[in-house]
């Protein structure tokens, strides 16, 4: 007894920004796991076809995370909180989840399929700087300086990781200008990612956070599925129940998920937004490293160009952020917005 009134000492002095920046390397690493387990699934065939498939990958993630968020957060799904949300909320929230628990993780899976993770990583980035300009545009939102910059910077990054790509099998080839499939996948992914964050600023700020990230984990998972199905036949997750693929998405699950999301959540129940998103923004950059480390994938020169405005954007506009936010927030004080907002600075973390 005395020993486990200490461990729990123990956890109680760990800073809450340890849990974040433990969870933000676990989220970073998450592009180059889900590369790596593929790869392995490719070598070891069943029936011609690949047990660890990216949308087998994505499909047990998004279950295993549900059930997750529904450890942390059932209590929230009680009938007094349910019946404060509106039609026009769940249908809204609908929305939200769609484009954001389905179509962009969908189009991120796709793309690690056809382009390297690093591409991934950094076209990813188009996300905050979107988000911030249709906030401005629709929501009339007030922005400061820093963060206009740092949009910028960061826009102009990801171009340039784009543009200067060497040529290769790419949908337009022209002569300083390349762009491949995936590339196009990974920002029409951060499209749809953008447009969800401001809808959520809009119409769903006031959902319970347990209920706006369970609703959109489940709807996400049942739209990506059905989805697949029409898209790649009913066949297409025939595999989904073989020993080999759970052998490695126990790992998977276990490592991004369950303890990347519970880091994430312990670690946000008491951080101020602005720390938050500080640390959430690092996730390209531990994302580089993990696919150097992992897949000896090395930056290219077009790479190092963009992803350092990128990073130069990311640290600008945290400026503005700190600035901007200098509260502390609690879990029962942190809404839906806030965190689909930090979710927005750290792009693709698994699920």
């Amino acid at each position: 007894m005395t020993s486990l009134r200490r461990w729990h000492r123990f956890i109680d002095r760990i800073p809450s920004q340890a849990y974040l920046w433990l969870a933000i390397v676990i989220f970073g690493a998450s592009g180059a796991i889900t590369r790596k387990l593929t790869e392995i699934g490719s070598q070891n065939l069943i029936n011609g076809r690949n047990p660890i498939s990216l949308c087998n990958v994505l499909f047990v993630g998004n279950i295993c995370a549900l059930l997750v968020l529904i450890l942390i957060y059932r209590q929230q799904w009680n009938k007094t909180a349910l019946k404060q949300i509106s039609v026009k909320n769940w249908l809204v929230l609908s929305v939200v989840s769609i484009l954001s628990g389905a179509l962009a993780p969908g189009l991120i899976f796709q793309a690690l399929a056809l382009t390297n993770v690093n591409n991934v990583i950094l076209v990813g980035r188009l996300e905050p700087p979107l988000a911030l300009a249709l906030s401005i545009w629709l929501l009339k939102e007030r922005v400061n300086l820093w963060e206009i910059i740092g949009a910028i910077a960061a826009f102009i990054g990801v171009t340039l990781t784009v543009i200067l790509q060497p040529s290769g099998s790419h949908i337009t080839n022209m002569p300083g200008f390349h762009l491949g499939t995936g590339e196009i996948l990974a920002a029409v992914a951060a499209v749809a990612a953008a447009i969800s964050t401001v809808i959520g600023k809009k119409s769903v700020s006031h959902i319970p956070l347990g209920i706006f990230t369970i609703y959109r984990t489940a709807l996400g998972t049942i739209v990506f599925f059905f989805l697949a199905v029409k898209l790649y036949g009913q066949h297409h997750f025939v595999e989904v129940f073989s020993p080999f693929l759970w052998q490695w998405m126990l790992l998977y699950s276990v490592v991004i998920v369950v303890l990347g999301q519970s880091l994430w959540f312990k670690g946000l129940r008491a951080s101020s937004v602005s720390v938050a998103s500080l640390v959430g923004s690092f996730t390209p950059i531990a994302g580089i490293l993990a696919a150097y480390f992992i897949l000896d994938e090395a930056p290219t020169l077009p790479q190092y160009i963009g992803g350092s405005l990128i990073v130069i954007g990311i640290f600008i506009s945290q400026l503005g952020v700190m600035r901007q936010t200098r509260r502390v927030t609690t879990a029962n004080q942190v809404n839906s917005t806030e965190v689909q907002q930090v979710e927005s600075e750290m792009g693709f973390k698994g699920i």
